[in-house]
Order: C-alpha cells, then structure tokens, then sequence
C-alpha cells in the first residue's frame, strides 16, 4: 500500500514539476558511467565487443540497482520518512509525463502559428531525423511518433516496473532504457557492443508496450464517447497486423495503435544526417497529418497511461 500511495504521489510530482534542470538527476549518472565503461571496452575483435557488451549491460543494470537499494536502505536507517521522501524523488525521476506532454506542445504551437523554422527546431529537439526541410505533415508525424513510442519508454514501463520493485527496479528499468538509448545502435561501432543492451531493452519493453497499446485503444474508445472522434473499431485487429513491421518489436505497437486511432499514415521516410531511410508505414491515410494530431496524441498518452495505472492497481489488489 505504501508503494502504491509513493507512486501516486511521484505522478502528481512528476505532473506538477517535470524534471527541473537545478536538480540532479540519476539518468545523468548513468549515462556518465555507460560512457565511461564504452570508452573503455568497445575495443578489439567483433567476440570481444559483444562480449563485453553484455558485461556492460550487467554491470550498469547491476550497479544502478544496487546502489539505489543500498541508499534506501541506508537512508532508512537515518529515518523511515527520509527514506520515504528519498524514494519518492526516485520514482518521480523515472517519470516523463509532464516532459513528453511539454515537448508535444512544443512543437504544436509554433506550427499552429504557421512558424514552421520554430516547429522544426523545437522537434530537432526530440528526435534524430533531419527536421530543415519537413513540412506541417512531416513535422506532426514526427510528434506523433515520438508521443507515442515514449509513451513506453517514458511512462508505462517505469510505472509497470515501479509497480513490480519500487524505486530500485524502475531506476534499473531506467538504466536499461539509456544502455539501449547510447549503444544499441546498428552501426559500425555498436552493432556488436551494443547488441546486449538493445535485445535488453526489447525484452524490458515487451510487455508494457502491449499493455500500453491495449490502454490507448481502451482510451481511443472514452475519447470517443465524449465527443472527440477516433477510428477506434478494428484499430486492435490493424495494429496487431501492423506493428511488427516496424523495426523494434515494440514501438510499432503504440505508434501503430495511435496511426489508426487518428486515421493517418505514421512511418515512411526519414532522413539521418543526409542519409534517407525507409520505415515501413502504419496505419491508413484517412486524413492528412495536421497540427490538431499532436494534441489529440498527447490526450490519448495521458488517457493511456491513466488507465494503465487503474489496471495494475485493480490487478495487485486482486493479487493481495
């Protein structure tokens, strides 16, 4: 019950606050330390790096994990209550809520101005493709995308681990997230040092991105009902079609989900550092991408994550 009210509480948190830059932040340590091992690792034979890829996965998930342990616990011995408020700041840490939201608008507003220059930098900001040339359609789909694969990343699953092992395990789940985020890249430098931390990070995804998915289409239909019009009929059976021909087993679920809910076509092509690249597309071009679309997806992630924190209370109080 503690657990639950100190999630609670780390979403109101979370929703009130953000993540404001005068206060550390422990994805910052980890991305120090991931840096500091690949410098020192990601060397040699091809056996070698993957090798050590998998130490590194170890080691950080490992540390992260334990070190939070060790700082509650030690904290605990001080005070319970200083524990309690230490665990608290944790868990709101892992939450993205508020940035993800904030980062939608950031986006919309500009370009509901028609200042498409502002739009692009502001999406520049979150994501890797090239953004200098990107239209009002390409700049929505970019948002859209984003909104609703870190969904996931940023909400669900450290709630659905947090839910599982507190602070300590959605910290671990965080650790994770940056291993994949710095090194599970398909390219010359990570393709072996990096393959650990990316098959992690599928499998750390796998159910929440589901779960999720299940939650925005349950949200696609609410929304529906009070009066906002989604393509909520046959989106389950679409996007369990889709979903796999996205190149990660689990953001083609969420993104596949929130193309057909809107009625528009997610994915096509991008282009990396001059470099153009071709994403299979989801869902059906019913209607042109338009600004409208990144609201509506922040109100379906925010639906989404609601109901997926109903859900896992309803189904640990059945389990207690």
């Amino acid at each position: 019950m503690t657990l639950t009210v100190l999630i609670g509480l780390a979403i109101v948190l979370d929703l009130l606050i953000g993540d404001p830059r005068a206060l550390p932040h422990p994805v910052v340590l980890m991305g120090r330390m991931i840096s500091y091992l690949e410098k020192r690792w990601n060397r040699g034979s091809a056996s070698r790096r993957k090798f050590f890829g998998v130490v590194l996965a170890g080691t950080v998930v490992a540390s992260v994990w334990g070190a939070s342990m060790a700082a509650l616990a030690l904290l605990a011995m001080i005070h319970p209550w200083v524990a309690l408020a230490a665990e608290l700041w944790l868990l709101a840490t892992t939450l993205a809520i508020k940035g993800l939201a904030d980062a939608g608008r950031a986006v919309a507003r500009p370009l509901a101005l028609g200042d498409l220059q502002a739009a692009r930098q502001a999406l520049s900001m979150i994501v890797g493709r090239d953004t200098q040339t990107l239209d009002e359609a390409g700049i929505t789909r970019g948002a859209v995308e984003t909104v609703a694969e870190n969904t996931v990343d940023g909400i669900t699953a450290p709630l659905f681990f947090a839910l599982l092992g507190g602070a300590p395990l959605a910290l671990a789940y965080k650790a994770i997230n940056t291993l994949d985020s710095m090194v599970g890249y398909r390219n010359e430098r990570y393709e072996d040092f990096g393959y650990a931390s990316a098959k992690l990070d599928d499998l750390a995804n796998w159910l929440p991105a589901r779960l999720t998915t299940l939650c925005l289409w349950v949200g696609g239909v609410l929304l529906s009902a009070a009066g906002q019009p989604l393509r909520w009929r046959g989106a389950l059976r679409a996007t369990r079609h889709e979903a796999p021909r996205h190149p990660s087993p689990n953001a083609g679920w969420p993104e596949a989900m929130v193309a057909r809910l809107l009625g528009v076509q997610l994915g096509g092509m991008n282009t990396y550092q001059g470099v153009t690249s071709s994403r299979a597309t989801l869902g059906e071009p019913f209607e042109p991408l338009r600004v409208a679309h990144i609201g509506t997806t922040i109100s379906l992630m925010h639906v989404g994550w609601l109901l997926f924190v109903i859900a896992a209370g309803a189904l640990g109080a059945m389990a207690r």
